[in-house]
């Protein structure tokens, strides 16, 4: 096993107004090649923070990779530093200006004198070609460490890391690729979701894989691990699974509930909109974020006033005078109006109290109902998902999407509130 340290700069990510996610991507693509990382490192962009971090990486790591600092700005001082760190000059790379230069052509964009900074490379390095963007990539080995300069540009970065990085480390350090596999739920806590699939979660674990629990709000993933490579019984134990939870397991790896919706729509030709109140909007939002969703969602309705639920949805006034806006019976009402007003098959309708004002004793906030009128029968449910509204709104978005994937497959659906 090799000892891989990431090194991020830049001051946006010490204080927050951008996030690092280059950083969990790489140690995701590392570890999937059988590669761990045992260091991340944020560091500001300065000369003095640069060669600190070089120089302690150099003492524990095999294999040192930096993000960030190529740009054609004056605060991007990378190269520099790594000039001085590895007793180099910078010079002009012919084939890089000419790149850089395509680029520009390319895009119709006139390049100016400090784009073509970008083709100064360190003498001392081994230029990685970057066909995503100007600053190219830098390939150094200094004594017993490899040290790679990325830019900071995350689509730009991972071009570099599939096409040279991770080739080159393999083919460097062969290792046994980990076998690893995601499953996806929704609607169970993980400490409820723990105690389910407990007998199951043992014997896995007898048997040599591992098993993470990895939470969000409204969703745990599942990933299945195999250090030795054993992807038949990692296979297995994911089928295992999927038999076990089907009210909750919707998907696998980076699948959406959108898209595990879309395809269950298109496969029985079916079609779907919404009436949405406390959401406004987020759950047709979802739907239509996948390519090709015209083909089954039909629109939907915004009715987060009471008039507009009566207008639009055809809620009585009387129901609402009566039962309030956040009750069983105006979202039934709201279903079955909407799906007669848009026309579908399926009609999602939601309504609740987000916060954080709102609330009452009766109907706290975070209290929201969900319908769905589908083909055949009405499921309505109340669930509490507490204080904070955003997170309720994105609660009801995704929950609302799994009770309608639970009700398209037939999966009988707990009766009791969440």
């Amino acid at each position: 096993m090799i000892n891989v340290e990431i090194i991020s700069i830049g001051d946006e990510l010490l204080i927050g107004q951008t996030i690092n996610t280059n950083a969990s991507w790489m140690g995701a693509q590392l570890a999937l090649h059988g590669i761990k990382v045992s260091h991340v490192v944020t560091i500001s962009d300065t000369r003095e923070a640069i060669t600190t971090a070089l120089e302690e990486a150099q003492k524990r790591s095999q294999v040192v990779l930096i993000t960030g600092g190529l740009g054609p700005t004056k605060d991007d001082i990378t190269k520099h530093v790594l000039c001085e760190y590895f007793d180099t000059k910078l010079e002009m790379d012919e084939a890089v200006l000419n790149h850089v230069e395509s680029f520009f052509t390319k895009r119709n964009r006139p390049m100016l004198e400090v784009n073509k900074m970008q083709a100064m490379v360190p003498e001392a390095c081994e230029v990685l070609f970057n066909e995503q963007g100007t600053a190219p990539g830098m390939w150094f080995e200094k004594e017993d460490t490899i040290f790679v300069s990325m830019p900071g540009v995350p689509y730009e970065m991972k071009y570099l890391m599939g096409a040279h990085v991770i080739p080159r480390l393999t083919e460097r350090f062969p290792v046994k690729k980990l076998v690893q596999k995601t499953y996806l739920t929704q609607g169970i806590g993980e400490s409820f979701l723990a105690e389910k699939i407990s007998d199951w979660e043992d014997q896995l674990r007898s048997e040599g894989l591992d098993l993470a629990y990895l939470p969000s709000p409204g969703m745990v993933k599942l990933r299945i691990s195999s250090a030795s490579g054993d992807q038949a019984r990692v296979a297995h134990y994911g089928d295992a699974l999927k038999a076990m939870i089907p009210l909750y397991l919707y998907g696998e790896a980076e699948e959406t509930l959108s898209e595990v919706v879309g395809r269950l729509l298109q496969s029985k030709g079916e079609t779907v909109g919404t009436v949405e109140s406390c959401t406004g909007g987020g759950i047709m939002a979802n739907l239509t974020s996948v390519s090709g969703s015209s083909a089954y969602v039909l629109g939907g309705l915004i009715t987060y006033s009471n008039d507009l639920k009566i207008k639009l949805a055809h809620v009585s006034a009387e129901t609402l005078e009566d039962m309030g806006a956040v009750s069983e019976e105006t979202v039934l009402e709201m279903a079955a109006g909407g799906k007669r007003e848009l026309g579908v098959d399926w009609c999602i309708s939601v309504s609740g109290i987000a916060g954080p004002l709102g609330g009452s004793d009766e109907k706290p906030v975070g209290t929201v109902w969900i319908a769905i009128d589908g083909p055949d029968r009405t499921l309505c449910r109340k669930f509490l998902f507490g204080t904070d509204r955003l997170r309720t709104v994105q609660m009801t978005v995704l929950t609302a999407l799994n009770l309608l994937r639970c009700e398209i497959l037939g999966i009988n659906i707990e009766k009791k509130q969440s």
